[in-house]
């Protein structure tokens, strides 16, 4: 029996089209329905339009009144490091106080404290602790997440991560997507011995993740005084031969290449990139690499946002995400994040738009079916309080989210 819902009467409905990136000034371009109405039959959408026969086929049940509210897709949250063990909030405030990085290392901060409280948790006290932020990304819209591996740094701890992202897949609504990011940093027992560490990822752990579909990506924190160009070259090419996409941090702290490393190897993303070259940035935009932005993360580390205008000038797919983690950004804030982009970073409202729906499933390769609202496409969306979709960046870090739908399914209702 089909399984329907009409979501009727919608002020406006707002998407990007497409099943793969849009790069450049194609980014801002939006389709926006005004007064119609979407149907959705076993889960993915069936038309959009205005056709009063669909209220009478529809059971009144199943039918969800948008008049006076903006219906946008899902947003996508392309990356995470969903899963991990306590939290650093004296961490913060010494960074804010002033304290180096290097000062809050000695202290015994840094990823090394997530990484000891990680290896010290279950994978049920994991699942746990991932679940309540999920319910909050849930009630802010998000559909999907990328999450992340890489605070076991270990075979034990890095599996048990990645279970606890599968198990956690069962136990609530929003699509995760693995990434294996066990080359995050170089642990204790690896002190000095970076490339010994890398070779133990790849012939200890990385094939059991492979064999058991535990992570669909494989990334790296490609970066000075962690892992170098080469180090990473090597990481992501025996990833490739192992069947991962792969997914760089690039050039975060310093210009070090990763951005061209990330098109020389058509990378399905590079992140960060708050210090990305011209030439990495070319290199992005000519190999079809999707430039993700983290803007919560430069503004809690204070730092300068990425040049997210002379990215989009030149041709690049740019997709936001909010690197929520437990250290440079404890934060999953899809408004804030949008305030971020369209107040400092410069990008348009549509932009934004783009940037967090289809471009955001570009970067986990499932633009062919998320990220928009078209006949065909999983009916992943966002009902909103108001009327417009420019109410998102003009209510400034307040979530406007209504109504969210996964699948077809209502799946949260804000009060």
């Amino acid at each position: 029996m089909t399984e329907q819902l009409l979501i009727k009467n919608a002020s406006q409905i707002v998407t990007p089209l497409g099943k793969t990136a849009r790069k450049g000034a194609a980014m801002k371009d939006v389709k926006i329905y005004e007064n119609q109405s979407i149907l959705i039959e076993d889960g993915k959408i069936k038309a959009i339009g205005q056709d009063p026969n669909w209220e009478k086929q529809v059971p009144a049940e199943k039918q969800l009144n948008a008049q006076g509210k903006a219906v946008l897709p899902g947003f996508v949250d392309s990356h995470t490091h969903l899963v991990f063990g306590g939290y650093r909030p004296d961490e913060f405030l010494w960074r804010m106080s002033g304290m180096s990085y290097m000062e809050i290392m000695e202290r015994g901060g840094g990823i090394l404290n997530t990484m000891k409280a990680t290896r010290a948790a279950s994978e049920e006290e994991l699942v746990d602790h991932a679940l309540d932020h999920l319910k909050k990304m849930l009630a802010m819209g998000v559909t999907t997440v990328e999450a992340k591996s890489g605070y076991g740094q270990d075979h034990d701890t890095e599996i048990r991560q990645m279970k606890a992202v599968r198990e956690l897949n069962k136990r609530q609504p929003i699509e995760l997507v693995s990434t294996f990011l066990g080359a995050h940093a170089v642990p204790p027992e690896f002190a000095g011995r970076g490339d010994d560490f890398l070779e133990f990822l790849i012939h200890d752990v990385m094939p059991e993740v492979a064999q058991d579909h535990l992570a669909e990506f494989c990334d790296v924190f490609c970066e000075k005084g962690v892992f170098s160009i080469e180090q990473s070259r090597h990481l992501l090419t025996e990833a490739r031969k192992m069947g991962f996409k792969l997914k760089i941090h690039a050039d975060e702290i310093v210009s070090l290449g990763g951005a061209e490393l990330a098109g020389e190897l058509h990378a399905t993303s590079a992140d960060h990139l708050l210090h990305a070259s011209d030439a990495g940035i070319k290199a992005m935009a000519e190999n079809g690499v999707v430039s993700t932005l983290l803007p919560t993360t430069a503004f809690c580390l204070k730092e300068p946002f990425a040049r997210t205008r002379e990215m989009i000038d030149a041709g690049c797919a740019v997709a936001l995400a909010t690197d929520f983690n437990p250290g440079s950004g404890f934060t999953f804030s899809v408004p804030l994040m949008i305030g971020l982009a369209v107040i400092y970073m410069g990008m348009s409202a549509e932009e934004a738009i783009t940037a967090l729906t289809l471009n955001g499933a570009a970067a986990v390769d499932r633009a062919d079916r998320i990220g928009s609202l078209e006949a065909g496409k999983q009916a992943d969306l966002v009902i909103l309080q108001y009327p417009s979709y420019k109410f998102l960046p003009y209510h400034t870090g307040v979530n406007i989210v209504e109504t969210v739908v996964k699948n077809g399914k209502v799946v949260h209702q804000n009060a």
